[in-house]
């Protein structure tokens, strides 16, 4: 059974970090590509981040270049989301998904397994 597990968000002040993780099981993460998305209340569900099957390739939506980096750890499963100089904009769930291939999407309907999201709060 294939099942993605977010973890590591919580409450922040402007201008903190925090590291997201997403842990895989049920399927051979080296075969897919991770992808990070985030929805804020009343918004559309968007893309954060993308990282290819083998590690090689990552992406970036505009807003966040320079300030996340994804992460990946075939051995251990794990793809990571480092979130640095956050904003109180960056408030959302977060959600990792998985699409089996070397294409990276940064559109949602490019998924097959999506977590079940965590809650990062940006807030003084």
């Amino acid at each position: 059974q294939v099942q993605l597990v977010e973890s590591g968000g919580g409450l922040v002040q402007p201008g903190g970090s925090l590291r997201l993780s997403c842990a895989a099981s049920g399927f051979t993460l080296d075969y897919y590509a991770i992808g990070w998305f985030r929805q804020a209340p009343g918004k559309e569900r968007e893309g954060v981040s993308c990282i290819s099957s083998s590690g090689g390739s990552a992406y970036y939506a505009d807003s966040v270049k320079g300030r996340f980096t994804i992460s990946r750890d075939n051995a251990k499963i794990t793809v990571y989301l480092q979130m640095n100089s956050l904003k109180p904009e960056d408030t959302a769930v977060y959600y990792c998904a998985a699409t089996y291939g070397t294409n990276c999407p940064m559109e949602r309907s490019g998924y097959d397994y999506w977590g079940q999201g965590t809650q990062v709060t940006v807030s003084s």
